[in-house]
Parts: C-alpha cells; sequence; structure tokens
C-alpha cells in the first residue's frame, strides 16, 4: 500500500489512531523515496508537518498526543498540537469543527498548500449512511469528497489500513469512545458495516461517486440563483417547488460554512425566508443570523 501526493508542504492531521498513524508512515515514505531519487527540500518536494489536536474530551487524550509526539520526534517531522478543553459531553460535531478550525490555523502558521488526513473507505460509507438518516439531502451522500482537504486514503478499506499496521508494527491506540453505540457512528461502525460485503461496499463507493458528479453540475446550476452564495433571491425562491427550494437551501447554507443541520432546521429556514417580513432578523443555526431584505435573504 502507498500514497501519491504532488510535491508541496502539507499539515498532516494525526490523532493517534490507526488510520492517521498509518498514513503518517505511508506519507513518510514518499518523501523518503523523493530523496532518495535525489529531490532536495524545495517546491518539488513533499514537506510534512505533524498536527494533532487535543480535544480535551476523553481523560487518557494525553496519552493520544504523547504517542504522537514521539512519532513526530522519530521520523523527525515538525510538530503542532492544539488544546480544545471540550469536556466529556461535547458532540462529534462540535469537536470535528474545532479540530479543522486548529488545522486551518496550523496551515496558515505555515504557508501550507494543504490539509491531509486519514478518512478511508469506511468513513466514507458510514458518513453517507449517516447523513441519510439525518435527511441532509444529496450533499450528504457526497460531502466527505472535498478539494479543500486531501484525503489519500479514501478508497482503501479499513480492514487494509489494519493490515498494513500489523505488518509493519505501526503503534497506535484505540479511542474508547469508539465502543460506545449511543454514537450514530458506532452504531453504524459496530451494527451495519460489518453486514456488508467487499462487493456491497464496492457497489456504493461507485453510486456515491456517481452522485458526486451529478451533484457538480446541480450546484453550478444553484450557484447562479444564489448570487454567488453572497444572498439568497427571496423572489424566485419563492418560485420554486418544495424539493428544489430545499436543495437550493442545503447547497447555499453549506457555501456560507454550515453543515450540522438537519431537515427540519432547512424546512424552518425555508417557511422564514417565503413568509417572514422585510427587515426581520432570526437566529437559525449556532449563532447564525438570517437576514431578510424585500428581496433577499443574507447570512451573518
Amino acid at each position: 500500500m502507498e500514497v501519491v501526493i504532488s510535491p508541496g508542504k502539507y499539515i498532516v492531521a494525526v490523532s493517534g489512531g490507526v488510520d492517521s498513524m498509518v498514513l503518517l508512515d505511508l506519507l513518510v515514505k514518499q518523501a523518503e523515496s523523493q530523496k532518495d531519487s535525489g529531490f532536495k527540500l524545495s517546491a518539488h518536494s513533499l514537506q510534512l508537518v505533524v498536527a494533532h489536536f487535543n480535544h480535551g474530551i476523553r481523560s487518557d487524550s494525553d496519552l493520544d498526543e504523547r504517542l504522537v509526539t514521539k512519532a513526530a520526534h522519530r521520523y523527525g517531522l515538525p510538530f503542532e498540537v492544539g488544546y480544545g478543553k471540550l469536556g466529556p459531553k461535547t458532540g462529534e460535531d462540535q469537536a470535528r469543527r474545532a479540530r479543522y478550525s486548529y488545522l486551518e490555523d496550523v496551515k496558515r502558521k505555515h504557508k501550507a498548500d494543504g490539509i491531509i488526513t486519514a478518512h478511508h473507505q469506511d468513513d466514507l460509507i458510514e458518513t453517507a449512511l449517516i447523513n441519510i438518516l439525518r435527511g441532509t439531502g444529496r450533499q450528504g451522500l457526497s460531502s466527505i469528497r472535498s478539494k479543500k482537504i486531501i484525503r489519500p486514503l479514501l478508497n482503501v478499506p479499513k480492514k487494509e489500513i489494519l493490515n498494513y499496521a500489523q505488518s509493519h508494527s505501526i503503534e497506535w491506540r484505540e479511542d474508547k469512545t469508539n465502543t460506545d453505540l449511543s454514537y450514530l457512528r458506532n452504531y453504524i461502525r459496530h451494527k451495519i458495516m460489518p453486514g456488508l460485503s467487499t462487493k456491497k461496499k464496492a457497489d456504493v463507493i461507485r453510486n456515491l461517486d456517481k452522485v458526486a458528479k451529478i451533484n457538480e453540475i446541480i450546484d453550478q446550476e444553484i450557484a447562479t440563483l444564489s448570487h454567488n452564495n453572497a444572498e439568497l433571491d427571496r423572489q424566485s425562491f419563492i418560485m420554486l417547488p418544495n424539493e428544489v427550494g430545499n436543495e437550493l437551501l442545503v447547497y447555499w447554507l453549506r457555501q456560507n460554512n454550515l453543515r450540522d443541520f438537519d431537515r427540519k432546521t432547512v424546512a424552518r429556514v425555508s417557511t422564514i425566508i417565503k413568509t417572514a417580513s422585510a427587515g426581520s432578523k432570526h437566529d437559525i443555526l449556532k449563532g447564525q443570523v438570517l437576514t431578510l431584505t424585500k428581496t433577499s435573504a443574507l447570512l451573518s
């Protein structure tokens, strides 16, 4: 198993779990192979910065940090660590937002070309199933595929990652909360995913790829109605069929960095845009305010 990343400087998100520890080892091997081929430290080489975010959710999270620190030093790589102090009751969505905010800060600090994460094939399927259950619409079926984040393991099954870790004596830590079935992702991982054969998983991935391509075409059309995401044309929105309007609204919210919403939120925002009076303001999601004029809806 190997990864191929374009030359440049990258922030590698490493949690200490098996996926990210394997990813780090693969990236280091690519960087070393370039050095062996005569590449010097330049725009033509692969430069890595290890970044670890200690969420402060679990009592043993310091052990994760210690493992990643040791690995970064062993590989001779620059290391950054951030602290969240989020507490044990923090949800997955809040933790993800805090983590990616930190990674973006590290990227800016090092003037890096991108952020690399260890999401794999099983993650892609799990996320799609979660979003189907939440009713987040067509975008939820391809949301993990992003041009902003580099995910070189996205076509690699979890089983292959575990096999690589064991055969290469990669040290990692298990997150104890991963067995808590009260989390939807864990329930899907332990109760649904084992029932999917390799062929069924491949079928799911193939169909998700089709949806992603269709979404790109639809998004191009929707962008013309949302004035490049700055505002939404109320009059045009009101004239749309409900399902089409909801798709437009999902796209618009996502383009304005709102992602943790369900279909009830979409329906509520749709009703506000269609019926609320001009000049009114509405709290819609996590401190985001929807402001209405006679002709437009704006987020702030």
